[in-house]
């Protein structure tokens, strides 16, 4: 088992950042992909970023690419997003997951992950 907690949400005026923190406990920590997805009030959960076991990185290129970093720091069992520039459309609620499939491409869909967080509500104002 994975256990995995979300900080850093909050309310924010567009244009400003927030940095996300998911803690993970259990299970080691580097033998997982990690994804980020956020959903919306009435919308499906979207995938947002996903940062693989080795480092590499996939955007969500439509809707956050340039504005989000995803990162890990495989010592501390976290992994982060950072989101620049923000936008009243991101407001969501974001969740952390983490994936023990290692191709990035197969990880745009929520149901390849094996554990999920309880989600941070991320609210943007305009």
């Amino acid at each position: 088992q994975v256990q995995l907690v979300e900080s850093g949400g909050g309310l924010v005026q567009a244009g400003g950042s927030l940095r996300l923190s998911c803690a993970a406990s259990g299970r080691t920590f580097s033998n997982y992909a990690m994804g980020w997805f956020r959903q919306a009030p009435g919308k499906e959960r979207e995938f947002v970023a996903i940062i693989g076991r080795s480092g590499g990185t996939l955007y969500n290129g439509d809707s956050v690419k340039g504005r989000f970093t995803i990162s890990r720091d495989n010592a501390k069992n976290t992994v982060y997003l950072q989101m620049n520039s923000l936008k009243p459309e991101d407001t969501a609620v974001y969740y952390c997951a983490a994936a023990s499939g290692a191709l990035l491409l197969s990880l745009r869909v929520s149901d390849r992950y094996d554990y999920w967080g309880q989600g941070t509500q991320v609210t943007v104002s305009s």
